[in-house]
């Protein structure tokens, strides 16, 4: 024991002084094991930053309160010890909710409490209405403290005064303003003015717009819960039971701050314990696993070329009877030392980092992050991570440097063995076994015995690919080398030297290959379930068109007057069809043939899917053939029926006429109070009619002649308004604002196209830049490491007449060789559970697709190793000292 612990006293100590007399090149591995630490510290202290918990957003919620306190109207509560996060109502329904009485009788007549709401109305902008958030308390009162963060201004707002935030200004009212809160009721309207007087943010939320006021500043709230800030101290969790028993919720500070055990919740909220999710548990471990591959990979190089450089040392030790197991701790202690230092560096520098990206992603989101959290306990583990990742990336040249030759060394020979047969047998037969996982595991995900076994199957299988493509990179390594004969000398001499130098070689390579397969398998996935978002998605007017459903009780004339003031009036169509709705009363009109009903798509953005017009409109989108076809039945006194088989999830087939003729049967329902509808038959006739497929590009179902809609004895009126493309977003915006301000506004709805998510675009970017990063470090590393490797060859190379960029030719071919090598082998790995995961991604919406994103694959595999050739020709050093050479 004694002797293993001085021998390794010894190793440290040798380690220690090694990476101190080799500055740059320790550096260079403190750099490699520091950057995943960093990053992943940083991300974890953004993470628990912006999650903000129970406790810490306590103040938010309730102020400087002591408790909460909603009533509700039922006669018993049920909630977890946070309301928000679970609660139910399990008694009979009250007349009214409880009273401040009531609720001081179970925690104590002698506390203070405020009355407090929370409330979603309308506001009077410069365009029309706007949404508000409103918090109606007395602020000037010490229990409302931390809910608003006074800005400029006036504060605490007295009577008929409010303060605002930044947003709405934005919009328009600003201090000294008015601001006109509208609420929508049955009866009609009702405003209240308001004067602002100062600007105060939320200190939840800042993005939505906000006011706050003294209590029923805002109106009367719809809202049947009441709700109060009591102080006077702590309220414990069995109060709350008591408030829960009279019905009334309550949010404790105590309770939250010091929960009491899970066994003292009610039966009805026990069973909502979230239960571990070994699905997510399990390819969290396989991500950790990759990242750690992916570190121990990129750092492999560097620890090799250490372990060269002390190859003449240990040679000598082993002459002098040094063992194997002396050697391979000598190498081994590189990475303890190398890890120590960079697993402390890289969490000091996390926490540095993520103390400057907090204030950033902050910036982006419209919700308040909590106080700076640093999760030391992750961070320790994370701090490991990277000692594991310099340890593990010295193994292997560690017990290269026992197994080197002695002699060799000594006599001043360079280079390596034949790679192994063996290895890239087994790496062939991992690939294999990849994708049998990855096809086993597709279709485990997908059909009725559907389960979790396939994505595990799949996340598996993507591991045991990479792996088996590491096993297989000596041999290609060793066939570029062989096939690089005819190749111009830079590139020759890099493939070579490559080959020669494979431990050093092979972890960069598969590093970039890793790299390049995590790149395109995400890639893959990523585009196909977008693809299939897109493929499911059908356009229900066309490209560019807006749209205003109107009913009896809208005013037109408002309508052309808000259209007005933002579109040409050339853009502007009113649509004349059948009324289906007129004094309370519902027409309902059914289409048959042979007393079979039709089975129609029976969707429409206009106020009734039934148009009228003596021909189809321009705004109805059919090929030119089938236009003349509608035409001449609407000449006849026919009518279009215009079908969209994707009207449903199912999708409904298209109707087939036996004939050119249908019965059209209209009937009007009427509900008398108290009764059930009865149905009035108002007309029956045959028709001429044609059955037209079409996507859902336009706006009605159906095409009535004017001739049919006088036989059926139907009244017509305006059911819509279309505007004609293009429309801006910002007159969209106004449109929308100002129709809401009308007494039965008519919402606005302009189609623009399946529209990716923004996150699928970040996603994407995220990869590729990602990709990049991590290829560029392994590429650089092993450039310029061999290329400090390669100093005697390149001085001699200089003495012999090779011009200054001859070297950089060769720094360039390096960088080539390394990054084409590994994005080649690494691309058709990712292939493998990229297809794989496509299908049960996508058979959800209906739509299973498969999408390559071709040009993501050729940034990253034909892209990113041409630039980084082209970086590093362009930063190296063309001039050399010349170096004598003894061996």
């Amino acid at each position: 024991m004694g002797t293993t612990s001085g021998g390794w006293r010894v190793a440290l100590r040798l380690a220690r002084r090694e990476a101190w007399r080799r500055k740059g090149q320790t550096a260079l591995m403190l750099v490699l094991i520091c950057l995943p630490v960093v990053a992943v510290t940083a991300a974890a202290i953004v993470w628990r930053t912006q999650d903000v918990s129970s406790v810490e957003g306590i103040d938010r919620r309730i102020g400087a309160a002591d408790v909460m306190v909603e009533a509700t109207v039922s006669s018993r509560i049920a909630q977890s010890f946070d309301p928000e996060q679970a609660s139910g109502w399990f008694g009979d329904t009250l007349d009214e909710p409880v009273g401040l009485d009531e609720v001081l009788a179970v925690l104590g007549p002698d506390r203070h409490a405020i009355p407090f709401g929370r409330d979603s109305v309308e506001f009077r902008t410069e365009k029309g209405l706007g949404s508000l958030e409103t918090l109606d308390t007395d602020l000037a009162d010490p229990l409302a403290d931390g809910l608003v963060d006074p800005v400029e201004g006036k504060y605490p707002p007295g009577p008929g005064e409010v303060v605002v935030n930044q947003a709405v200004v934005d919009r328009g009212p600003g201090i000294g303003d008015t601001l006109t809160v509208v609420r929508k009721t049955p009866e009609g309207e009702e405003t209240v003015d308001l004067a602002i007087v100062g600007i105060a943010e939320n200190t939840w939320n800042t993005g939505t717009e906000f006011a706050a006021g003294s209590p029923g500043a805002f109106g009367t709230s719809p809202d049947p819960t009441r709700r109060w800030l009591v102080g006077g101290g702590p309220v414990d969790w069995d109060q709350v039971r008591a408030l829960n028993d009279i019905g009334a919720m309550a949010t404790s500070r105590a309770v939250l701050q010091d929960p009491p055990p899970d066994s003292a919740l009610p039966p009805e909220m026990q069973h909502l314990d979230e239960s571990v999710d070994q699905l997510t548990i399990t390819i969290l471990a396989l991500v950790v696993v990759m990242v750690l591959l992916e570190v121990v990979l990129l750092a492999g190089p560097a620890f090799a070329v250490r372990a060269k450089a002390q190859a003449h040392a240990l040679a000598l030790v082993g002459a002098a009877g040094g063992t194997p197991r002396q050697a391979r701790r000598t190498v081994l202690a590189s990475g303890v030392v190398i890890g120590t230092v960079g697993g402390v560096l890289g969490v000091v520098l996390g926490v540095a980092t993520g103390a400057l990206a907090v204030p950033l992603f902050q910036s982006f989101n419209s919700s308040r992050f909590g106080p700076f959290d640093v999760p030391w306990p992750l961070l320790a583990v994370v701090a490991a991570f990277g000692f594991l990742s310099a340890v593990l990336a010295a193994v292997v040249p560690a017990a290269s440097a026992s197994k080197q030759d002695v002699v060799a060394v000594l006599a001043g020979r360079r280079g390596e063995g034949r790679p192994s047969v063996r290895s890239p047998i087994l790496g062939l037969v991992l690939l294999g076994g990849g994708i049998a996982g990855a096809v086993a595991g597709a279709g485990a995900s997908t059909g009725a015995g559907a389960n979790d076994l396939g994505a595990v199957l799949i996340a598996g299988s993507a591991l045991v690919s990479v792996v088996g493509m590491i096993l297989v990179v000596p041999v290609a390594v060793a066939l570029v080398a062989r096939l690089a004969a005819r190749l111009p000398l830079a590139l020759r001499f890099a493939a070579r030297d490559a080959a020669r130098h494979r431990t050093r070689t092979v972890p960069a390579v598969a590093a970039v290959g890793a790299t390049v397969a995590g790149v395109v398998a995400l890639g893959i996935a990523v585009s196909s379930q977008e693809a299939a978002n897109a493929a499911s998605y059908h356009p229900q007017l066309p490209d560019g068109y807006g749209s205003l459903a109107l009913s009896p009780d809208t005013d037109l004339d408002a309508v052309r007057s808000v259209l007005a003031r933002s579109v040409r009036a050339d853009q502007v169509v009113e649509v004349q069809g059948v009324e289906t709705t007129k004094d309370g009363s519902e027409l309902e009109i059914e289409f048959s043939q042979g007393g079979e009903p039709l089975s129609l798509s029976y969707w429409s953005t206009l106020g009734s899917p039934y148009a009228v017009a003596p021909e189809v409109p321009d705004y109805v989108e059919l090929p030119a053939a089938e236009r003349r076809r509608a035409d001449a039945v609407l000449a006849d006194g026919g009518l279009v029926l215009l079908h969209d088989d994707q009207s449903t999830d199912d999708g409904i087939a298209t109707p087939v006429l036996d004939g050119d003729h249908l019965t059209v049967d209209v009937r009007r329902w009427t509900y008398p109070d108290g009764e059930e509808g009865q149905a009035e038959d108002v007309a029956k006739i045959d028709a001429a009619a044609v059955v037209i497929p079409t996507g859902r590009a336009a706006p009605s179902v159906a095409l009535f002649s004017p001739r049919l809609v006088k036989q059926l004895h139907l009244t017509t009126a305006a059911v819509g308004v279309l505007v004609r493309g293009p429309i801006s977003g910002e007159a969209q915006k106004d449109i929308t604002e100002a129709m809401a301000a009308l007494p039965d506004g008519p919402y606005f709805y302009v189609e623009r196209g399946y529209q990716p998510d923004e996150a699928v675009r970040i996603i994407q970017g995220v990869l590729a830049a990602l990709g990049g990063i991590l290829m560029l470090g392994g590429t650089l590393t092993a450039t310029f490491l061999a290329l400090s490797d390669a100093r005697p060859d390149l001085a001699t190379m200089a003495a012999v007449g090779a011009r200054p960029r001859t070297r950089r030719g060769v720094a360039a071919a390096y960088a080539l060789v390394v990054g084409s090598i590994g994005a080649l082998l690494g691309a058709p790995v990712g292939f493998i559970p990229g297809i794989a995961i496509s299908h049960p991604l996508t058979e959800g919406s209906g739509v299973a697709s498969l999408d390559v994103p071709w040009l993501l694959i050729a940034v990253v595999v034909v892209g990113l190793p041409l630039l980084t050739a082209a970086a590093v020709g362009a930063c190296a050093r063309g001039r050399l000292p010349l170096t004598a050479r003894i061996d």
